[in-house]
């Protein structure tokens, strides 16, 4: 540095820094010398702070508004200075700004999917991206751990080493959470909650603050997909059999707009009810077993054997008079012939039958 350059860092006494950056998170104010002259005019403007470095060692942040640099304002600078003279002459120390505002849109984003067990589909892959949002919180522990002695100091020198932590903790969440992977999407909300909150402790040890944590998407493997889209499609076509008897009808309605089409339909039809029929046997083949009948009664009327009958049946007869308790019944699991009336199942007829009709 020149004469002329030395002579007027020596004559400024306003240190300040106006940023029309993007990016920058720490500047190093610069000085010949890092000398800093006694009643020094010290702007800080709001999202920013000054942090003072004497010997390697932080001494004073100070926060936005305008200070004079006095032996009142620096009492730390002072003790580990230890001048005899005060501040008569100038002081050398670095003064780092440290921006204080909410970096926005850091992306983010699984670059390996993540594997989670879903109660439904069981052991899935998942991929999820989105942004994040990010400020400087403790300017000194940045200062100290992170940024370190570099006169410019930006975004892009820590953000891949925080979007790493980011999916890391992420996939903490993701995993711990149990939610079934088709509820995810309903979700978004409170998974970023609880991702930023799973977050923050490891931002805590940089003096960074995760101020908003979004997910944009959360996707299954295509295959996956595929399998749940087919799945849903079922679900919508619902009857089968009625599903066909409409396709039928729509190809035949299609086909008779076209002339000869119903002619050309013929084998396309043909095959359609084929098919059909197959479907319609194969849903026949999965159908339950018919409702199983209560067993009937083997009865002796006029010497003769006739049955098996329902129960509902025998009453009819003791109306008319073909069933008294006397007829001999038999069934399965009967020992022998027994008469009607001391079978407890058809006693109750007897009992409910009208008297015989007077003779005049």
């Amino acid at each position: 540095m020149g004469i002329f350059n030395k002579l007027r860092n020596e004559l400024i006494d306003i240190i300040q820094w106006t940023d029309d950056s993007q990016d920058t998170l720490v500047w190093r104010f610069p000085r010949y010398e890092n000398e800093i002259k006694n009643g020094a005019q010290l702007i800080v403007r709001e999202s920013q702070v000054a942090v003072f470095v004497l010997q390697g060692q932080i001494a004073d942040v100070f926060q936005p508004g305008t200070h004079t640099l006095v032996t009142q304002n620096l009492p730390i600078l002072s003790t580990l200075a230890g001048w005899k003279y005060g501040f008569e002459s100038p002081f050398k120390a670095e003064v780092y700004f440290v921006s204080t505002r909410t970096f926005t849109d850091r992306k983010w984003g699984t670059q390996n999917p993540i594997m989670m067990r879903d109660p439904e589909f069981g052991p899935v892959r998942v991929r999820a991206f989105g942004a994040f949002a990010v400020k400087v919180k403790d300017a000194s522990t940045f200062v100290k751990n992170i940024a370190g002695t570099e006169s410019r100091f930006t975004t892009d020198e820590i953000e891949q080493q925080l979007r790493e932590m980011v999916i890391s903790r992420f996939a903490d969440a993701l995993g711990n959470n149990k939610m079934p992977v088709l509820d995810l999407a309903g979700n978004y909300d409170k998974l970023s909650r609880w991702a930023a909150a799973s977050i923050q402790p490891d931002f805590d040890t940089f003096g960074l603050q995760i101020c908003n944590f979004i997910i944009d998407n959360i996707s299954l493997p295509p295959e996956v997909e595929a399998a749940i889209d087919k799945k849903s499609s079922m679900g919508v076509i619902g009857n089968m059999q009625t599903y066909t008897q409409f396709e039928t009808a729509s190809a035949i309605r299609d086909a008779a707009k076209n002339p000869g089409g119903l002619a050309g339909a013929g084998a396309g039809l043909a095959a359609g009810y084929q098919m059909a029929g197959q479907m319609g046997q194969a849903f026949a083949n999965n159908a339950p077993p018919p409702v199983p009948q209560p067993a009937g009664y083997f009865i002796v009327v006029n010497g003769a054997q006739s049955g098996p009958i329902a129960v509902s049946d025998l009453s009819a007869k003791v109306a008319s008079g073909q069933f008294t308790p006397q007829t001999l019944v038999w069934k399965q699991g009967m020992s022998g012939w027994s008469a009607a009336s001391t079978v407890a199942e058809l006693s109750p007829l007897f009992a409910a039958a009208p008297p015989p009709i007077p003779k005049t």
